[in-house]
């Protein structure tokens, strides 16, 4: 439904070097820096960043996980990117039986999560 995203962060090099630690374990790189903004994705940028007022904050963004293993390693990414832990990989049996996700706040205040619906 969504084609892509953009949010304004308070630091752009803090969130970009964030971004760039915490999506490459689900395979989602740096693709494009153009007119201060700077997008992330794996053929074409989906997910923008950019220095601006208001700061985006509070929101719940969450990225498609290739498997379980990959939610694993983007939660370690992203807290030693700086990222506060928001909810450690698990089951969310609360959405479906094969909701495996991990929550991770940004920057800036931000709900990050990586799920994978697949079964184990």
């Amino acid at each position: 439904m969504i084609d892509h995203i953009g949010i304004n962060v308070s630091d752009y090099d803090k969130s970009v070097n964030f971004y760039q630690q915490a999506l490459e374990p689900l395979g989602y790189t740096m693709l494009m820096e153009i007119q201060g903004w700077t997008g992330f994705g794996a053929q074409a940028p989906k997910f923008w960043l950019t220095k601006a007022e208001p700061v985006t904050t509070e929101i719940h963004i969450a990225f498609q996980s290739p498997d379980r293993a990959s939610v694993d390693a983007f939660y370690r990414a992203a807290i030693e990117a700086g990222g506060a832990d928001n909810g450690a990989p698990g089951i969310r049996d609360i959405y479906h039986p094969n909701y495996y996700g991990a929550f991770v706040i940004d920057p800036d205040g931000n709900n990050i999560e990586a799920v994978c619906h697949k079964p184990e």
